[in-house]
């Protein structure tokens, strides 16, 4: 990106029209963070047209050059309100899952020339107005991938988060750092920002297509020595907000500890995996 005037502060190439009572101004360092710098937003949709409109109008435009939504074949309006929001589309004919989804939205956003990606989810559990905490530690070469945590922030439960989930995600995330030598306060958030360099050095189009995908992209960031940071989100639950039920979440955490026991027999030597090796 170039910028438009001799001002740093201007920026050109972006998608949003002017809202009104919206300022486009940046603060001088965070211009010239952002200058030469492309910024894309992905949202891997399913089912998100109540609330995909309000997820999009609450980005920050001055930070973000580009929204590429990939909708994964909904049922519902979710390509007519992104086509309302002129957003970047790509409609897949068939469901792939969200992993499939999420291999898609970085393809496109590679191919468009991002030098920073963040996914957010369209359903609106993810503070938008958060973007520029996730994308400073990346231009600033702090990090290769920011995790968005809502542990950090102490309002998981505040915020709706069910029980279940809460202590759910606790315990995966306990046993995920253990395993994979780190330690953060969230391995589970869906709120996420990766530089270019990261998207192209681990091999994320080999992962699987369902949600256990996100857990093989952290093991990744490990195997592969990236760099990881976690930044405090917030998020809130309503009827709207996609979700998952009881038995999926126990599927999902099924599937995360199996993710563990790949890595930790590749780190082993017992068994070599193509999702953890160049």
């Amino acid at each position: 990106m170039t910028d438009s005037t001799s001002d740093p502060r201007s920026r050109q190439g972006h998608i949003f029209p002017r809202r009104a009572g919206q300022s486009l101004e940046l603060a001088p360092d965070d211009a010239a963070l952002l200058a030469g710098v492309k910024v894309i937003v992905v949202m891997p949709a399913y089912n998100a047209a109540r609330t995909l409109r309000m997820t999009w109008e609450a980005i920050p435009q001055e930070w973000v050059d580009l929204v590429i939504l990939v909708d994964d074949h909904s049922v519902d309006d979710t390509v007519a309100v992104a086509r309302e929001l002129s957003l970047n589309i790509v409609a897949h004919p068939h469901n792939v899952g969200y992993g499939g989804n999420q291999k898609t939205c970085y393809v496109e956003a590679l191919r468009s020339g991002a030098d920073v990606v963040v996914m957010l989810h369209p359903d609106g559990q993810y503070d938008p107005s958060l973007i520029p905490s996730l994308v400073r530690p990346l231009l600033q070469d702090r990090a290769d991938m920011v995790l968005g945590s809502r542990f950090l922030s102490g309002g998981t439960l505040a915020g709706g988060m069910p029980r279940y989930k809460y202590f759910g995600n606790r315990f995966l995330t306990t046993i995920e750092n253990q395993t994979l030598g780190v330690d953060f306060s969230e391995l589970h958030t869906g709120y996420r920002a990766y530089s270019r360099k990261f998207l192209e050095t681990v091999p994320f189009m080999r992962n699987a297509n369902d949600f256990s995908f996100d857990t093989e992209v952290i093991a990744q960031a490990v195997a592969f020595d990236q760099r990881i940071l976690e930044v405090p989100v917030s998020t809130r639950y309503f009827d709207d907000a996609s979700s998952t039920t009881p038995s999926q979440s126990i599927v999902y955490g099924l599937k995360t500890l199996l993710v563990m026991a790949r890595f930790a027999a590749h780190r082993a030597g017992i068994w070599t995996s193509r999702r953890f090796s160049a």
